[in-house]
């Protein structure tokens, strides 16, 4: 059963009521809010999985909830109507609702809409959270995550070192690195005139990554100072 938490941002009592029989039925964790400040409060305090916002509250109304909102927070909301020309107004204007109902609404037909939104939303997040995992220059792609290297698509093999080495180049991508800086990194260790060490590990990677290892697509030397990853602004 899902344990996503979902805010109920209505003034109507009975309402709420309505909401909480059908989506407490599916074991969602419910919060309650009757207006826009207070649902802005509660986001403070809780993690919010999805907001069903009304449209007509006092204090503050949906659609003022909602732009505020989504100042800081992309959380899916649907927002509630009982009003035509409110519902046209949020469908026409950029105000960043995800979805709305029109009251009366069918429970079944708002938790099948609830349910749609939090499966878009953590489709989304998943591919958020992977990309951050991985870095593309070109047509190498590193994985941090899996400790996985593909050139054109083709898994090339590295020891635990060469990835150390390449991770830390694509990380800095751009930026030339010297061999005791490489050295103190990847063997957490003081550098002890230990640059063969270095250049015998970045000959191996090169053999491993590039097509022309005498003329290096990824692994630039910068003569007298160290190595450098090509930057993806570089042609």
């Amino acid at each position: 059963m899902p344990r996503e938490a979902i805010l109920l941002v209505d003034d109507e009592k009975e309402i709420i009521e309505l909401m909480e029989i059908y989506l407490k039925n599916e074991g969602y964790v419910l919060y309650r809010a009757s207006n826009g400040l207070e649902a802005l409060d509660r986001l403070q305090s809780t993690t919010i999985d999805l907001i069903i916002l009304d449209v007509m509250m006092p204090r503050m109304d949906g659609i003022q909830a909602c732009m505020k909102i989504r100042e800081k927070n992309n959380t899916p909301i649907i927002m509630l109507s009982a009003k035509s020309q409110d519902i046209d107004k949020i469908s026409g204007l950029s105000i960043g609702a995800d979805d709305y109902v029109a009251k009366p609404f069918n429970p079944l037909e708002l938790v099948a809409r609830v349910k749609s939104q939090l499966r878009r939303y953590k489709q989304l997040n998943y591919r958020d959270l992977a990309a951050e995992d991985v870095i593309a220059i070109d047509d190498l792609v590193i994985n941090t995550a899996t400790h996985t290297v593909t050139v054109s698509e083709q898994e090339i093999k590295l020891t635990p070192r060469e990835f150390e080495i390449l991770k830390l180049l694509a990380v800095n991508q751009g930026i030339v690195l010297s061999m005791d800086k490489i050295y103190q990194e990847v063997w957490n260790e003081p550098f002890m005139e230990s640059k063969n060490t270095v250049m015998v590990h970045i000959r191996k990677l090169r053999e491993k990554i590039e097509k022309d290892t005498q003329n290096p697509q990824f692994i630039k030397t910068v003569w007298g100072i160290g190595y450098k990853m090509k930057s993806v602004k570089e042609v």
